[in-house]
């Protein structure tokens, strides 16, 4: 497999100390996209209000035009009309976050986080540890969603992403409601 093209649009909204992002553009793990309009057209942009999930069927795309997270707080996706023209939107499957603001929640991954979980769902699993090995809490993110992760990257399609996903949520929420009987 190629290398994927890895990039952020920074809005620096937040610390630039704790910006993963920003992080990984320092150390040239991944590219900033400086401004809207040099956004690569085709790229595939990581959004959470996507109707299709993130799947091996993206990979050649992911390898052609790159993978781009938005930087930014999701309440301002709207700010971000023009990413929606010529664009590939694909949302990550459900996964649990492991980055210090947010441990232990459901779906409220870092920019790093995501870009990891883009990358190993799209096969490149050693990209997707080399950028989590990047911070200390990093590797705890692969451990605790490595069985999710293997199951999506496994998965060909959009669609079957959403079956083993919901699948694993089923099944989670049958033991959940197991213990609590």
């Amino acid at each position: 497999m190629s290398a994927l093209r890895l990039y952020a649009l920074l809005e620096h909204e937040d610390d630039p100390k704790k910006c993963t992002a920003a992080k990984l553009v320092r150390l040239g793990e991944i590219s900033e996209v400086k401004g809207l309009g040099r956004v690569p057209r085709r790229i595939i942009v990581l959004d959470p209000e996507s109707e299709k999930a993130l799947s091996r069927e993206d990979v050649e795309s992911a390898e052609r035009f790159g993978v781009l997270v938005l930087d930014c707080s999701w309440n301002k996706l709207t700010k971000f009309p023009r990413l929606r023209a010529g664009m590939q939107h694909r949302a990550l499957p459900f996964m649990i976050a492991a980055n210090p603001t947010n441990f232990g929640k459901a779906q409220k991954l870092s920019s790093a986080e995501a870009l990891a979980a883009a990358a190993y769902i799209l096969g490149d699993r050693a990209r997707a540890e080399q950028l989590m090995s990047r911070f200390k809490w990093g590797p705890t993110f692969i451990d605790i969603n490595r069985e999710r992760l293997e199951e999506y990257a496994a998965a060909a399609t959009s669609g079957e992403v959403v079956s083993v996903q919901n699948r694993m949520l089923d099944a989670a929420k049958r033991s959940k409601d197991a213990h609590t009987d």
